[in-house]
């Protein structure tokens, strides 16, 4: 992971969340108040617009800038979480690149700030039931020396299996908790952007 790729991906997710905005829309105006699909392409503008700023700083100093920005930039709930992920990273990153380990220690240490911060855990119908799972699994990756792109493919699957589960959840967080049963039937928008991140970040690095 280096500050270029960082920024090279939030290139391609944007292309990616964009070609998906509407039915994120819907998702969310089912079950939400219809504004996180707006939360994720300004977070995702925001750092896309950093970088002639960052892109010849070291990586910790990077992701503190896009930590900032995002917390000042978006606001709320979402501006909090993708914020306190994006501070996690940067205090786990002490070199200028890192190697696919790091890079999973880094996206754990990020993923598990967002759970402490949330107050959110797996079963909850919120984008934690995609990012717990898929940090448990590169937790394995990184431990028991799995094969890198078979190990993705599996995250990839993961993700997709994660994201659909949330269609019969109750919620108990958020603005779809007050919902009860007519949550159910609906895929959460988080988890569903969730999947789609996770999954063009994981066929860029299979691809490289």
């Amino acid at each position: 992971m280096s500050v270029n790729f960082l920024i090279s991906q939030a290139k391609i997710i944007q292309k990616v969340i964009d070609a998906n905005a509407s039915e994120i829309e819907k998702l969310d105006q089912n079950i939400g108040d219809g504004d996180h699909i707006f939360n994720v392409q300004r977070g995702l503008k925001l750092v896309v617009e950093l970088e002639s700023t960052i892109k010849d700083l070291p990586l910790s100093k990077a992701l503190n800038m896009i930590a900032m920005k995002v917390l000042s930039g978006i606001g709320g709930s979402s501006g909090a979480l993708f914020g306190t992920f994006f501070m996690s990273m940067a205090k786990t990153s002490n070199l200028e690149e890192v190697n696919f380990s790091k890079a999973c220690e880094m996206i754990i240490s990020g993923i598990n700030a967002m759970k402490d911060r949330g107050k959110a855990d797996v079963g909850e119908k919120t984008m934690m039931d995609v990012l717990i799972p898929v940090s448990q699994k590169l937790n394995e990756i990184k431990n028991e020396n799995i094969d890198k792109n078979q190990g993705l493919k599996e995250v990839i699957k993961i993700a997709e299996e994660r994201m659909l589960l949330t269609k019969d959840m109750l919620a108990t967080k958020g603005r779809a908790s007050f919902l009860g049963e007519r949550a159910k039937g609906h895929i959460d928008p988080g988890a569903r952007s969730s999947q789609l991140i996770i999954e063009t970040i994981c066929k860029s690095v299979i691809n490289e």
